[in-house]
């Protein structure tokens, strides 16, 4: 994996007026989107790290506030040129979870860090969170959906009408899209002996997932949280820093589609 974290380590937008990426995570509660996030940081930061909370067992969403995060790089003030928004998770029922329209108002920028998501009401344009003029680092500029392995079955119409509906938004914006499955070890007993068997295992062949998801299959990324590990393991970070090499790639190329 050391040329790709020296990819993702070396990497600058090209844009002048852009200074950094910003990466959107969206998917059901309990997915491991703040999970990913502090993978995303042990790995670059070489040692495990627990900054965006996350909780072991979760039935509704422990995300409640809208928060970007930066990752450091050496020394204080230096920091990736990537960034991620956690967003509440589209919970079960239609009355609950985030409301889809605050996904919406998120990827053009509208929405501003320490927003509370409120699954009854979407953000008002009168609100002190709503941000009327974003500029280009406000704005999303990759939508990721997270899914947990173990789940995706389990997923109700409801939510699958969530994340068609927002995927629909973002599709409309021209914003890439990419799709991670978390918790592949606990779907498949080949993965759990060797994580090097993800990619033949026939569960992630499997094409339901992107026909729901309606991401394609080369935009699917298996991927291992650090979870209850206490030391960092080389086919762990590989997987993630795959998808953040993707991640960069696709962003990128968006960044410089945009107008001036």
């Amino acid at each position: 994996p050391w040329e790709e974290l020296r990819y993702v380590r070396n990497y600058k937008p090209n844009r002048h007026d852009v200074k950094h990426l910003r990466v959107l995570l969206h998917g059901p509660a309990g997915a491991g989107k703040s999970s990913f996030i502090n993978s995303v940081e042990s790995v670059l930061r070489g040692r495990i790290a627990g900054r965006a909370l996350a909780e072991a067992e979760v039935t509704s969403s422990f995300t409640k506030q809208y928060k970007t995060y930066k990752i450091q790089k050496g020394w204080p003030g230096d920091f990736y040129s990537f960034v991620f928004n956690d967003t509440m998770g589209l919970e079960m029922t239609e009355d609950r979870g985030v409301h889809p329209e605050d996904i919406k108002m998120a990827l053009k920028g509208h929405v501003t860090d320490g927003y509370t998501f409120n699954p009854a009401s979407k953000l008002s344009d009168d609100s002190k969170y709503y941000n009327a003029h974003p500029t280009k680092n406000d704005k999303v500029h990759v939508l990721m959906c997270v899914v947990p392995a173990d789940k995706a079955a389990l997923l109700t119409e409801a939510d699958v009408r969530k994340m068609k509906d927002i995927r629909r938004a973002a599709s409309d914006l021209g914003i890439p899209q990419l799709a991670v499955i978390t918790k592949i070890d606990l779907a498949c007993q080949e993965i759990q002996k060797d994580l090097k068997n993800v990619y033949k295992s026939k569960y992630l062949k499997d094409k339901k997932f992107s026909d729901f998801a309606g991401i394609p299959v080369n935009c699917i990324f298996p991927v291992k949280n650090y979870h209850e590990e206490i030391d960092m393991k080389d086919d762990v970070d590989s997987l993630i820093l795959s998808v953040l090499r993707r991640i960069i790639d696709f962003g990128e190329d968006f960044i410089n589609d945009m107008e001036t």
